[in-house]
């Protein structure tokens, strides 16, 4: 299956650069103003249902491990102060399939790996390039948001984010954000609190499957809400970075598909941050 027979290339021309540059130039637009894009339909609309059913085959493989976090997924701190938005504890209860767990021929793998999607990522944000991450759990995932489950308010580690839904809720589950609502030399502790106290205004964004979402995530604070009825809120993550060679943390890995691999273990002591923020 090549990359033209899943994407609306008509209306996406990755192989085309000239002709892609006006959806390329809009995306940036969207980003600089509101810190995130969707484009409608990016997978062809007679792939997308075998897309929702090749996802729905991958989620029982999801790990699930309902737990106890705060904004920042940073360890419990005592010593921080009592308003501090890192002592607001959530529950996350989304569940992750890993890379190793997705075939080599399903419609999101296909698209993870092509060139000519990487290299339409790297224009839209901006970057000379973007590389597949090394990792072999974290590169490509499915998040399953299982109903009466949520995925509370986070930052990303990552500076940018690439996702599509796969599967639609029958109700909730719906995409909120707050953009820019930090940036890499202020944490804006106050805003973030009154985010999660519910004093805040978050954008409400309801997906639907087949659609590219392009996502400044590390600076902007975002969370799925409840996922209510009887289906469940699959996405599919596609995680990229500037440089090559780059594996997750040992603590994170564990964290979310609740096994690391040799790979982790070996890059724990090489880790490089961008900022110095909490996450």
């Amino acid at each position: 299956m090549d990359i033209d027979d899943v994407v609306d290339t008509g209306r996406y021309p990755l192989s085309d650069p000239a002709g892609l540059h006006e959806v390329v130039a809009g995306v940036r637009a969207a980003l600089a103003a509101d810190g995130c894009c969707v484009l409608p339909d990016f997978v062809r609309p007679d792939r997308q249902e075998l897309l929702r059913a090749e996802g729905a085959a991958l989620a029982p493989h999801a790990h699930h491990d309902v737990e106890t976090v705060n904004v920042y997924n940073t360890a419990p701190d005592d010593t921080l102060p009592a308003d501090h938005p890192a002592r607001v504890p959530m529950q996350r209860g989304n569940a992750f399939v890993a890379r190793d767990r997705i075939p080599a021929d399903a419609v999101i793998h296909r698209i993870y790996t092509a060139p000519a999607f990487r290299r339409f990522v790297a224009a839209c944000f901006g970057l000379p390039a973007v590389h597949e991450l090394a990792d072999p759990l974290s590169g490509l995932v499915l998040n399953v948001v299982a109903p009466g489950r949520e995925h509370p308010w986070h930052f990303d580690t990552n500076e940018y984010t690439v996702s599509m839904l796969t599967q639609g809720p029958e109700a909730g589950g719906v995409f909120e954000y707050c953009p820019g609502i930090r940036s890499a030399g202020t944490e804006n502790l106050d805003a973030v609190r009154a985010v999660l106290d519910g004093r805040g205004a978050p954008r409400r964004l309801e997906l639907r499957p087949g659609d590219l979402q392009l996502f400044l995530g590390r600076y902007s604070l975002h969370r799925v809400s409840p996922v209510a009825g009887g289906t469940a809120r699959h996405t599919a993550i596609f995680a990229y970075s500037e440089r090559p060679g780059v594996v997750g943390t040992v603590a994170r890995t564990r964290q979310l598909f609740g096994r690391v691999t040799p790979a982790h273990l070996a890059a724990q002591d090489r880790a490089v941050r961008v900022d110095g923020l909490l996450i």
